[in-house]
């Protein structure tokens, strides 16, 4: 198998995180914080574990570095993506649709639901433009479509504890 992700919009190919095709990617050539990474990780735990109070919790302060946060769940997504490459595990762009859409169904008010599972079944099919008029430029709605597309993935290859714990190592945080 070819080691570089495919792209998502290929027929029946894996579906990857395009790291160039959702906004705020706004590296500054240094780590981020390590709140940034947190909130990263925390919003992948919340949706992992289908835990409605602790994504309530995670949310305000994630939103207050969004950009950044949507940055960390793309190095998340990105290693996720290859990680299930690695296993075999199949993926396809219905696959990541409906794991998203189940995902956030009921852990999110049913306005930003419906702009999240329609922005990432746009960005699934590689129809940025379209995602993009769905998330009115909120990057949050990126970060929750990052984070649930992580959870689901990383479901697929890790039981909950296993991925939370993962991804903090990934991330660079402790236990």
């Amino acid at each position: 198998m070819d080691p570089a992700p495919p792209s998502s919009s290929s027929k029946g190919s894996t579906v990857s995180a395009d790291d160039s095709a959702l906004p705020g990617d706004q590296n500054e050539g240094s780590d981020p914080p390590e709140q940034v990474k947190e909130s990263a990780v925390g919003l992948v735990a919340a949706y992992a574990d289908n835990d409605r109070d602790e994504l309530d919790r995670v949310i305000p302060p994630a939103t207050d570095h969004a950009d950044a946060v949507v940055s960390e769940l793309k190095v998340l997504a990105a290693f996720l993506s290859r990680r299930v490459q690695e296993t075999g595990v199949m993926w396809k762009p219905v696959d990541s649709r409906e794991a998203v859409a189940r995902t956030v169904a009921e852990m999110l008010p049913p306005e930003l639901e419906f702009a999240v599972s329609t922005a990432w079944e746009a960005h699934s099919l590689g129809e940025e433009e379209i995602a993009e008029r769905f998330t009115l430029g909120d990057p949050m709605i990126y970060a929750h479509m990052l984070a649930a597309f992580c959870a689901a993935i990383g479901l697929a290859v890790y039981k909950q504890a296993e991925l939370v714990s993962t991804l903090r190592q990934v991330s660079g945080l402790g236990e």
